[in-house]
């Protein structure tokens, strides 16, 4: 094997080993990129980093990130998630798993507002589970549904996987929304079918609300409470989104517009104040500094991994697969899962994806199809033990009496219906496809 590859493949070794003893994801990037890169080649191959980092910092479209994280950040801290769960799961508190179902639907509209995974799952940790055990929910089951429904927003677009995505795979963010909508819909569908089977067959895991607290609000009351608080939010995400898919505006003009409507609905909710935007700004900033610090850092990786022929181990290695492109494909879906564990999204994105996509696009796969159901594996990675983030999040916002066991035993069916998601988008492909061919995308 040639010297290149066999430094290539020490540089994979290298970068999981830092990983497995702790030192933080970017710096394991750029320590064993600049290490290996230099073995390679000296100093000579990073005068090429410069201009890539330029490109980064002064990339227009990036400027949607921070835009769409203000909007679900100050939508988040506007409290607005408390009232409408509560609307939600009167709503569909009669039915065995009524509860639970409220639960997914919340997951989708905060996933639609906000994108935010442990701003959704420790909203829900806090306000649902101690109330889903006292009304006899089983302990598995509860952590399982509000984990798996605060990640969501993974999916549902304005979903910053999607925008990430967009930028590696040289697609419209646009299109990668509204491919986004279905496979969005089908997951929480997928879900919400689970509960209703799952309260049809285990009905004491999933009891409904009792008849006196249902009684305690009116229908009419109800209503006009859904009204209040479901309807303006909702309004806001599909201008938003609307304006994108649409093509009468740019993501980021949609984030800028998205950023201001959060701020008119709080104000209007009579929740804004000058201590909240103080907050909000400054977890905006946190949040968006430590992706594009890590973004950063993937390029070193990226820029010395190639250098060293890298690819064409991955291209060797996708020739010794039987099976066609099928099995290419599922083989990266594959790897994408089990990275998952390990590795947080942004990682794998910047690091997994890039690598396979040239060969799976030579052979002729529909990148919109494939964004979608790498979109859809990578949302498990919030799930899986031991690093799904969704799992910490639900850990530190639970009661005593709620487990490790208890959390990791309740994602498990979860995580298989995530499965069953990819294997439909995998069989039928127009679920992903049809609404970007609709509207001209």
């Amino acid at each position: 094997m040639p010297e290149f590859e066999i430094l290539a493949i020490l540089m994979l070794v290298g970068f999981f080993l830092l990983l497995m003893i702790g030192v933080p994801v970017a710096l394991s990037l750029a320590t064993v990129g600049f290490t290996f890169g230099a073995l390679g080649f000296g100093t000579s191959l990073f005068n090429l980093l410069p201009a890539r980092l330029f490109g980064i910092a002064t990339g227009y479209q990036w400027l949607a990130i921070p835009l769409f994280i203000f909007m679900g950040v100050m939508l988040e801290k506007s409290r607005l998630a408390d009232d409408l769960l509560d609307v939600l799961g009167h709503l569909a508190g009669r039915l065995r798993g009524g509860m639970a179902i409220g639960i997914v639907l919340f997951g989708v509209l905060m996933g639609a507002m906000t994108g935010i995974v442990g701003a959704t799952v420790i909203t829900l940790g806090l306000l649902t589970l101690p109330t889903l055990i006292k009304r006899g929910y089983d302990k598995s089951v509860a952590c399982g549904v509000i984990c798996a429904s605060g990640t969501l927003g993974q999916i549902i677009p304005p979903s910053l996987i999607l925008i990430l995505l967009a930028d590696i795979m040289q697609l419209s963010v646009g299109t990668l929304f509204a491919a986004a909508v279905g496979p969005g819909v089908l997951l929480a569908l997928v879900y919400i079918v689970y509960l209703l089977v799952m309260g049809w067959l285990k009905p004491d895991s999933m009891p409904p609300i009792s008849q006196d607290e249902r009684d305690s609000v009116t229908r009419p009351e109800l209503w006009m409470r859904f009204l209040k608080v479901v309807i303006p939010p909702v309004l806001l995400v599909v201008a938003v989104l609307g304006s994108i898919v649409g093509g009468i505006a740019a993501p980021t003009e949609a984030a800028s517009m998205g950023a201001l409507g959060a701020i008119i609905v709080t104000i209007v909710s009579r929740r804004f104040s000058w201590n909240v935007l103080r907050t909000v700004v400054r977890d905006t900033t946190k949040i968006t500094a430590m992706m594009m610090f890590i973004l950063m850092c993937a390029q070193v990786f990226a820029l010395a991994f190639r250098g060293l022929h890298g690819e064409y181990l991955i291209v060797d290695m996708f020739a010794w697969l039987p099976g066609g492109v099928n099995t290419a494909v599922w083989f990266m879906l594959f790897l994408i899962f089990v990275l998952g564990f390990f590795v947080e999204w942004i990682e794998i994105s910047y690091i997994a994806v890039p690598l396979f996509l040239p060969i799976l696009l030579a052979q002729g796969v529909d990148p919109i199809w494939l964004a979608m159901l790498i979109t859809a594996t990578l949302q498990s990675s919030f799930l899986t033990p031991p690093f799904g983030w969704a799992l910490f999040y639900l850990k530190g916002a639970a009661p005593p009496e709620i487990t490790t066991k208890d959390i990791y035993k309740g994602v498990v069916p979860f995580i298989a219906m995530q499965g069953v998601t990819v294997a439909l988008l995998f069989f039928f492909p127009k679920i992903a496809t049809w609404l970007p061919k609709a509207i001209g995308w």
